[in-house]
């Protein structure tokens, strides 16, 4: 579990691709791995990632994750290149505030940025998500305004959402600028997003109690009250 608070920039060293995935090498990250072990959890970009090996005194300290096929599918982390940074946040610690949300660096899909807007010194900042498929549902009813997203592992406030456009805006103000890697994005790029779980659990147990499947449940429900509609219309 993490918090989406992130603790540190990383640099990409070396990317080995294979036919099963790849494998990244993330540099200048000494100051989380004082305390790694091997097979802990390191969200990086908000993916929660493996380490596989790492030494915290070669080069500024440095640990290596795989990521398999499905991992560089999902996110965006197949596209990134040596010299690239990330959001760093090792996995919370039971001892730690809890200052973000709760978060599983599971990400659920990508989106793209499509405008940078300066508000003051804050930056504003609004994402488009691809078309829905069979395959990848809309995450947009996970999203409402002044609720919680994940986006490349910080953990944001969403100032807007658009569901007719599939977009969805936050705001970063000065400090966040500085301390992740989102504030640099140009427009085109994509982020990596994981939505509020809490937001699925509680759609999962309305379609239970539905009696249905996705849309199955509502759709049927309406259909019943329709037709009871209907059937006190006709015995009157």
């Amino acid at each position: 579990m993490f918090t989406g608070l992130i603790e540190h920039l990383g640099t990409v060293t070396s990317i080995i691709t294979d036919a099963g995935g790849c494998t990244l090498t993330i540099g200048n990250s000494a100051p989380i791995l004082g305390d790694c072990h091997i097979g802990d959890s390191i969200a990086v970009n908000g993916a929660c990632l493996t380490v596989t090996e790492f030494d915290v005194n070669d080069q500024n300290g440095w640990f290596k994750v795989w990521l398999a096929n499905e991992t560089l599918d999902r996110t965006d982390l197949g596209e990134r290149k040596v010299g690239d940074q990330l959001n760093l946040e090792r996995a919370m610690g039971a001892h730690v505030r809890f200052g973000g949300h709760f978060v599983q660096a599971h990400v659920d899909g990508t989106a793209t940025v499509i405008e940078r807007a300066p508000d003051g010194d804050s930056l504003r900042l609004t994402f488009q998500f691809p078309p829905p498929t069979p395959e990848r549902p809309s995450l947009l009813p996970y999203l409402i305004p002044k609720g919680y997203v994940t986006i490349d592992g910080a953990s944001l406030t969403l100032t807007g959402v658009n569901d007719e456009q599939r977009t969805f805006s936050v705001m970063l103000i000065t400090h966040t600028q500085d301390m992740i890697t989102l504030s640099k994005k140009e427009i085109g790029s994509k982020v990596n997003i994981e939505v509020d779980m809490v937001g699925k659990y509680v759609q999962k147990s309305v379609v239970a109690a539905l009696g249905g499947s996705g849309d199955e449940g509502l759709k049927s429900l309406i259909e019943k009250v329709v037709e009871d509609v209907l059937e006190r219309n006709r015995t009157k």
